[in-house]
């Protein structure tokens, strides 16, 4: 992991944390202790609003897959998430909750191809998710 891992949200199902939230990413660094820094950077409503950041600290939890990890953005508050898929040239990554009430697609750029994002649609509904729930986050056009 680099010091600069931005994993931008193509798609969510939104909660009332991320509800009108624009440009929206998340940005990983690795810590001393072993655990993550984790910034979520985003723009409210529009992308000319100016950018916020929340910050908070994930790790791991499940060492031998490294699929489930707990975040933390605000103590004591914790949430365990899944990486349901990954990537294998680590382009894209599908993150949910075991209750399957939240989900997000998450690239390595601002936007992800139609293919791909449907291919990944399909396998999630199978593993239970509700794709119907899924909704397009707004991203800069470019890079």
């Amino acid at each position: 992991m680099s010091p600069l891992d931005n994993w931008y949200v193509i798609a969510n199902i939104p909660y009332f944390l991320e509800k009108g939230k624009v440009a929206s990413y998340d940005t990983y660094s690795m810590r001393p202790d072993g655990r993550m820094n984790n910034t979520f950077t985003f723009r409210k409503g529009t992308f000319g609003a100016p950018e916020t950041s929340w910050h908070g600290v994930a790790w791991v939890v499940n060492h031998d897959s490294n699929a489930e990890w707990k975040v933390r953005f605000w103590w004591p508050f914790t949430a365990t998430y899944l990486v349901l898929e990954l990537d294998p040239a680590y382009q894209w990554a599908v993150v949910g909750t075991p209750g399957r009430g939240l989900l997000w697609v998450l690239a390595r750029e601002r936007h992800l191809d139609a293919t791909t994002y449907g291919e990944i649609l399909v396998r999630i509904a199978a593993q239970g998710y509700d794709t119907s729930r899924l909704a397009l986050v707004p991203q800069p056009p470019g890079p």
